[in-house]
């Protein structure tokens, strides 16, 4: 059952005074700073990620905690340098999200969730401190298939997209057409170009039939690591190695697990 908003507010305040006091008494959280903490937060929000794919309240809960944390930390550190506390992140916030749903704190009309995400980049490129250009929002550090996606989302949101999805699919054949050209030649750097241009292709092609092209090839690596790890437990049961193994006797296993599966 969900708290009340006394309660959620009380909560925070407990939470916030633990760790004002953690700031001081513990060693360990009094000489931590954001260069310090960055990797921790990057493996949290990580931890998170996997804890979410795998949909186990509690996992999610106690993940969601941390991060929590490292939100609430930075807000200190700040505070402590008289730049802002956790106070001002919230106001920012709330003010952020009423400027963003016009439609919801204003008298701005849209129909369905595809228009609020159209009018969403229009709405960010005239906020005050906000991106000057369209893909400015895309931060570099991101990692490389989540950033492809991140780009094209937000070039299609001002209407740089394909009129028709399946469109996409021909410009997915041209450029493994030119994937399988390169690779006759021999020639590295271009085929290494067009490995691009294809990976860049098919993160489009699942952005238009809305798959998440990060959570699919996730989903992907789960699975094939649990029917890699049955080949090799089916294969230690026997006495035997992977490297003496044939791949047909491989295959044996791997169709094992996913008969296992099914």
């Amino acid at each position: 059952m969900s708290n009340s908003r006394e309660q959620r507010l009380e909560a925070f305040g407990k939470l916030l005074d633990v760790l004002d006091e953690l700031r001081v008494k513990c060693p360990w959280d009094a000489k931590q700073t954001n260069e310090s903490l960055r990797p921790n937060t990057v493996e949290e929000v990580m931890e998170l990620s996997e804890a979410l794919l795998g949909d186990d309240a509690l996992t999610i809960k106690k993940e969601l905690g941390d991060v929590l944390l490292h939100i609430i930390f930075y807000s200190k550190i700040a505070d402590e340098q008289g730049r802002f506390d956790i106070a001002d992140v919230c106001d920012a916030l709330r003010e952020k999200l009423i400027f963003r749903h016009p439609h919801v704190f204003g008298n701005v009309h849209v129909d369905g969730a595809a228009e609020v995400t159209q009018n969403w980049e229009q709405i960010k490129l005239k906020e005050k401190n906000g991106n000057k250009t369209v893909l400015a929002g895309v931060p570099s550090s991101l990692p490389s298939l989540i950033k492809a996606f991140r780009i094209q989302e937000k070039a299609a949101n001002v209407g740089f997209d394909w009129e028709q999805r399946e469109d996409v699919w021909a410009k997915v054949k041209e450029e493994l057409g030119e994937v399988e050209a390169e690779m006759r030649k021999g020639d590295a750097a271009n085929e290494e170009k067009e490995f691009g241009d294809l990976l860049f292709s098919i993160v489009n092609a699942a952005r238009l039939y809305g798959v998440n092209p990060d959570t699919a090839l996730e989903k992907t690596n789960r699975k094939f690591i649990s029917r890699f790890n049955h080949v090799e437990n089916r294969a230690h049961e026997t006495g035997r190695k992977l490297n003496e193994m044939t791949l047909d006797e491989m295959d044996i296993y791997w169709n094992e697990a996913k008969e296992m599966e099914a």
